[in-house]
């Protein structure tokens, strides 16, 4: 099962369960108030009281239980997102020093004299302009032009990265979660004490 899918189905019992709770918090102070009132309270509602704190304890287990595989599949969501995120940022640095050997190495043309693309030219300048001056002004003193081709005109189309979260999103869990049983089950299944 897809981390996605898992988190809607438990997200939905996750709720399930809370309102459930709810409405047994309800009916216990209910209880509580007719056991105050009514004499000898304890002892008449005293199986409808171990009952009820019974269905409380149940709902609350699994509720619980559901929560714990829940934050599971969560810190696993953010890992695998990181992870993602990590590989995406070292791939942008590569690329970034690339191109920073690239300019450095435009700037190295300009200065030897060279005749170097526009492209890669607009591309010092776009990194330092004072940079690219002292090139072209050091340059202007060579007396050999060489012509070169362009550091960029081989470069393949920039990369497109998926979504982290998307990726996350999609990744298998890592266990199966528990049991899916509705509330209306959980509480049939408290045994009354005798």
């Amino acid at each position: 099962m897809k981390i996605e899918e898992a988190r809607q189905l438990y997200s939905m019992q996750i709720k399930s369960y809370r309102e459930q709770q709810t409405v047994l918090y309800k009916q216990k102070q209910e209880l509580e108030k007719k056991i105050n009132t009514t004499p000898d309270g304890k002892n008449v509602y005293a199986n409808e009281a171990a009952v009820l704190e019974l269905t409380i304890e149940a709902v609350g287990e699994k509720q619980n239980e559901y929560q714990d595989y829940m934050n599971k599949l969560m810190e696993q969501w953010a890992a695998t997102a990181n992870m993602v995120s990590s590989e995406q940022q070292g791939d942008a640095m590569e690329e970034y020093v690339e191109d920073l050997g690239k300019i450095m190495e435009v700037a190295r043309r300009l200065m030897k004299g060279g005749i170097v693309p526009a492209a890669d030219e607009k591309k010092l300048m776009e990194y330092s302009m004072e940079m690219y001056q002292a090139a072209k002004n050091i340059g202007a003193m060579a007396k050999e032009k060489e012509e070169y081709d362009s550091l960029w005109e081989d470069e393949e189309e920039k990369k497109e990265y998926d979504d982290p979260g998307e990726v996350a999103d999609n990744t298998e869990t890592f266990a199966a979660g528990p049991e899916i049983v509705d509330v209306a089950d959980t509480i049939a299944s408290v045994e009354v004490p005798e």
